[in-house]
């Protein structure tokens, strides 16, 4: 493997500063451990270990979307880790946190007294004419509170060794969660190797940020609020990830309602209040009454409760101001300006064509150089220009345009499919603002481009991640987010679940089980066709529910219709996918796996009882890893009751449709579908008996399938739901119910008919809007306000 990384090198790549080599061409000190760790294990070993840290990467579904696909990309990992000596590693966080206090300082600046354009440090239209600059909060740098808490900074080594900031990421900066995936799947991998090296843990820079913003929050009990913009955005897993982690409310704009100037979280409970968000959604969505009008994931209002000073964001509402591509020629006189110091790392060599001197330097763009706006891009759909669109513009004398010196990036080793390769890599890192300044977190993450001329570095595009291993001391302590063995521990229940969640829970649960119902009609269906034998009204009733449930039979392949139901219900997970374990989530991303594959295949080819059964048996799984693993709390009772509530409501109306179309077969239909045959079996004769079969399949109580067993267990979890008391008068759900379960409890099966089957299934369907106007409207009925959250 040695041998390898000492073959020669093109031009181009020898042109690179090395990570890992010197420039002599003998290993780097630092580095000599984990290569010669590497060089004893054998090929097989080595695969061993790197499979072990994809699989965790896989059972913990750690993912990422490209653009708005609907299919989720697993985290492309790549080994080994970019390693960086522990004196280097100083000097770099010594740039990292003056930058990051220029930036700060920079920031309040322009949203306060804007003297860096008074003094002539910054040219006035890159603020005037600068889309991130929101002039409904122009003076909200004068309050003196940090605008900006938690950054990234992009950075690239130049042929000199000498680091150089790529981008600035002030606006919601992702990473942090893949960082910290990253290093436990590495790990994983490497457990002996990372002990050996000393690796400086992550735990404490996430620790510390945490107890930044519980003490910013203030109120008593009260928790800090992850904003996302929803299960869509490329980086949702890395928010449900880190609010999991950090025990902070993963809420979208709808969520949140603000009464008068204060901001509140929409929970099953009544109205909480917030006090600190950590914002991941796009300035300008935040907020449609004032920025964003076409925002359809904000929050009305929530401009108004910060300039009250009732709400502090991490970071601030137009912190996307930094990230102007244009500031960077002016840095180091703002810097000086600001600070009083240069920067120690400085931005990429950068023109802006508005400047008088360099107007003219694209007419004759020399080799090295790239054009970019100089702007960030407006809010909405935006598409980048390829660079014959900007030479174009900038010829025309565009002066919002900014020419850039590539910088040839530093490689570092990666293993690939040819073995051991030298690839570009870029380096991301995290800074958090705490209460005596900035701490770095030690290490971040590096991309590896896909080819070796490093065209390909954003992951979007092919790139892969590498774990960043900074080496500690080994006297360190390791540090830990959980609490220390022999504190003293109180179990404390969950806070208010948020209505949105609750709503997507008790939906989840209906979802799902109009899933099973669909599949068990089609498998029903599928077998008499089978069979040959000249179809009976029941089975005209069954393909009748089937249709109305929008599966076809007969005609139009039904497979869309049943992909359609699997749909439903996947992407409604992936909006609480956070609310379940990745056992139950990836039953259900099989199932929507299952019926993708057999829509790509042709009917006459596919064996479609083998599908059916594949799919029941996965949906059971699911059902099975929601009761045994998923915390019993309020989510669950959600979850619970839309589960119940339309098995009671299907299993009366497929009910009543069976008995309505009456001739032979209809209670051996009422069996299956209630999979109560071999119950049956065991209980009565083989010979099918009116009397006996309503019973088992509908009346009995202790049936899991039966209408009885629904309602006694709807009686049993909605008991628990919040605001409802032993002791105090029934809300109308629970009085809707109890009446049902009277009628349940007292009928005898000659009672069951089609009429007294419909009013069940009408009952179950009213007990459902009921708990939606309570739990889920948008002002639920009898929502208080509450300051606390236990």
């Amino acid at each position: 493997m040695l041998s390898d990384l000492a073959k020669p090198k093109p031009a181009s790549v020898l042109r690179r500063y090395d990570e890992m080599r010197a420039e002599d061409g003998s290993v780097r000190p630092h580095y000599r451990a984990l290569l010669n760790a590497l060089d004893g294990l054998s090929e097989a070993e080595r695969e061993g270990r790197f499979r072990t840290a994809r699989q965790y990467l896989s059972e913990a579904g750690v993912f990422y979307r490209v653009g708005a696909e609907s299919r989720e990309r697993l985290w492309p990992i790549a080994f080994p880790p970019v390693v960086i000596e522990a004196e280097e590693w100083r000097r770099l966080e010594a740039g990292l946190r003056q930058r990051a206090l220029y930036l700060e300082t920079l920031l309040a600046d322009l949203y306060g007294e804007r003297r860096m354009v008074r003094e002539g440090h910054l040219p006035g239209v890159l603020l005037a004419s600068n889309p991130e600059f929101l002039r409904p909060l122009a003076d909200q740098g004068r309050a003196g509170r940090p605008l900006i808490r938690f950054i990234a900074i992009d950075l690239g080594r130049a042929p000199n060794g000498r680091w150089h900031v790529i981008k600035d990421r002030t606006q919601a900066p992702s990473g942090s969660g893949f960082a910290l995936e990253n290093r436990v799947a590495t790990s994983r991998a490497f457990p002996d190797l990372a002990r050996a090296l000393h690796v400086r843990r992550l735990a404490g820079f996430f620790g510390r940020f945490r107890e930044t913003l519980n003490d910013l929050n203030g109120t008593e009990g009260a928790r800090v609020g992850l904003l996302t913009p929803g299960p869509l955005n490329e980086t949702y897993f890395e928010h449900s990830y880190l609010a999991r982690y950090l025990g902070f409310h993963l809420l979208e704009g709808g969520d949140l309602v603000v009464r008068g100037d204060e901001a509140k979280i929409r929970t099953v409970d009544g109205l909480r209040s917030v006090r600190v968000l950590w914002r991941r959604l796009d300035a300008d969505y935040a907020d449609p009454l004032e920025l964003h009008a076409q925002s359809r994931i904000g929050t009305p209002g929530l401009v108004r409760a910060i300039r009250a000073g009732k709400l502090d964001l991490v970071n601030a509402l137009g912190s996307g101001l930094l990230e102007t591509p244009a500031f960077a020629p002016f840095e180091n006189a703002m810097a000086e300006a600001l600070i009083g110091e240069r920067l120690q790392l400085p931005s990429v060599e950068t023109r802006w064509l508005g400047d008088p001197l360099w107007k003219d330097f694209a007419q004759d763009l020399p080799s090295g150089w790239r054009l970019a706006e100089a702007l960030p891009a407006p809010s909405g759909p935006h598409k980048s220009l390829d660079e014959s669109t900007l030479v174009e513009r900038a010829r025309g004398g565009d002066a919002d345009i900014v020419a850039t010196r590539s910088l040839p990036l530093s490689t570092a080793p990666v293993f690939g499919d040819a073995g051991l390769e030298s690839r570009p890599i870029t380096l991301r890192v995290f800074l958090a603002r705490g209460e005596d300044g900035w701490d770095v977190m030690p290490g971040g993450f590096a991309r590896a481009a896909h080819e070796e001329d490093g065209s390909a570095l954003a992951i979007a595009s092919g790139g892969r991640s590498l774990d960043v291993w900074v080496a500690g001391d080994p006297d360190e302590r390791p540090v830990t987010l959980l609490g220390a063995r022999g504190e003293s521990y109180q179990r404390r229940l969950p806070g208010s679940l948020p209505a949105r969640a609750a709503d997507n829970l008790f939906w989840l649960g209906r979802y799902v089980e109009r899933l099973e119902v669909a599949f068990r009609h089609w498998r029903a269906a599928i077998a008499r066709a089978e069979a040959g034998e000249d179809p009976a009204p029941v089975d005209e009733a069954r393909i009748s529910l089937l249709r109305i449930s929008g599966v076809g039979f007969g005609g139009a392949d039904p497979i869309h219709g049943l992909r359609d139901h699997a749909d439903s219900a996947f992407q409604l997970a992936s909006r609480i996918r956070d609310r379940f374990s990745p056992d139950a989530w990836r039953a259900l991303a099989e199932i929507a796996d299952l019926t993708g594959e057999a829509l790509r295949q042709p009917s006459d080819e596919r064996d479609d009882t083998l599908l059916a059964g594949r799919v029941l048996t996965r949906l059971a799984g699911f059902a099975g890893l929601v009761h045994e693993n998923m915390y019993q709390f309020i989510g669950w009772r959600f979850l619970e009751c839309g589960r119940r509530l339309e098995r009671l409501s299907q299993t009366a109306g497929a009910a009543s449709a069976f008995l309505a179309a009456g001739g032979d077969g209809v209670f051996e239909a009422l069996l299956e579908f209630t999979d109560s045959r071999m119950t049956y079996r065991r209980r009565f004769s083989v010979e099918l008996g009116p009397d006996t079969v309503l019973d088992l399949a509908l009346l009995d109580p202790l049936n899991p399938r039966s209408l009885t067993f629904q309602a006694r267990t709807l009686e049993t979890v909605m008991a628990d739901l919040p605001g409802n008391h032993a002791g105090e008068s029934l809300d109308p759900a629970s009085r809707r119910l109890a009446r049902l379960l009277v009628r349940l409890r007292t009928a005898e099966p000659r009672e069951v008919t089609p009429a007294f089957l419909s009013r069940v299934a009408r009952d179950g369907f009213e007990i459902s809007d009921l708990l939606s106007q309570r739990y889920f409207a948008l002002a639920p009925r009898g929502a208080v306000e509450r300051q606390d959250t236990e």
